[in-house]
């Protein structure tokens, strides 16, 4: 009997360990797909897209990142993601902690509406916010970082509150006794405590933003200053013209998601650990 359930552990972890081996490699297909072919002719791309690179030849990274103007519109994109995640962070976060702190009546339908936001499509109120924002002159960077913060909010303070409920109150109660008043005893003692989620918020809104297209195609359109994927989209469609898209698509689309994959690979683990704990003490 021993020796049969062995037996039956080995097996078993053998095919659990074979069947995610497997999703594993179906997850990362595209991504070598995509790898591969940065490095390759148009016409190579075309012969056999699967096929690994005869020659890595790098002109064709340079050459897209040129094309991208990589360093201005990774500028650009840094600048509106670190401000958007910044004003997300912060003001999800205090008002989560406001929320979980002062359990009335009001708080717990303001809560719901936090929730309630969640539900509502971005493509419901796009055209209204567009025309809302450029009627006060915001139709530009400085209003796209403002409806990134807006939209960014309503799942931020849900994570942050299923968080903040699970922080001893007597840590807070003891720093207030000690003499902090409101904002020392939000900055210094609570948010440190909250470091968990606040690293899975700001990457998940971090990789939201750099992704986006529609929201800065609609916003600052084909202006001189774009984000990464809206330059993304312009090189395409020049490409296209010119007959040779391939051979500037893939290495284009390679170094547009690369930063975004380097720092998710760095950090998941706080990904993982936080939006567990939110779920869990939701």
């Amino acid at each position: 009997m021993s020796q049969r359930y062995f037996l039956h552990r080995r097996v078993t972890g053998f095919l659990c360990a074979a069947a995610l081996s497997l999703i594993a490699l179906l997850a990362l297909a595209p991504l070598w797909l995509l790898a591969g072919n940065s490095f390759k002719s148009n016409a190579a791309v075309v012969e056999n897209p699967i096929a690994p690179p005869r020659e890595w030849d790098t002109g064709y990274i340079v050459n897209a990142a040129e094309q991208l103007r990589y360093l201005a519109s990774i500028g650009w994109t840094l600048l509106i993601s670190f401000c958007a995640v910044a004003l997300i962070v912060l003001i999800s976060a205090a008002a989560a902690w406001m929320l979980a702190r002062n359990k009335t009546k009001w708080s717990g339908i303001l809560f719901m509406a936090f929730v309630a936001a969640m539900l509502i499509p971005f493509q419901a109120i796009m055209y209204p916010l567009i025309q809302f924002f450029d009627a006060f002159g915001l139709k530009n960077m400085g209003g796209l970082i403002l409806m990134y913060g807006g939209f960014g909010l309503s799942i931020s303070t849900f994570l942050y509150h299923g968080f903040v409920k699970g922080v001893p109150i007597g840590v807070e109660e003891a720093a207030f006794i000690d003499g902090c008043n409101v904002f020392q005893l939000f900055f210094l003692i609570t948010m440190p405590l909250l470091k968990p989620i606040t690293v899975t918020v700001i990457i998940t809104n971090a990789m939201w933003i750099w992704n986006d297209y529609l929201l800065p195609f609609l916003v600052i359109g084909n202006s001189g200053n774009k984000t990464l994927v809206l330059a993304l989209y312009f090189a395409k469609i020049q490409a296209g013209q010119y007959g040779n898209p391939w051979q500037l698509i893939f290495p284009a689309v390679f170094i547009t998601i690369l930063p975004m994959i380097i720092v998710f690979l760095a950090l998941q683990k706080h990904i993982v650990k936080g939006i567990n704990a939110g779920a869990i003490k939701s």
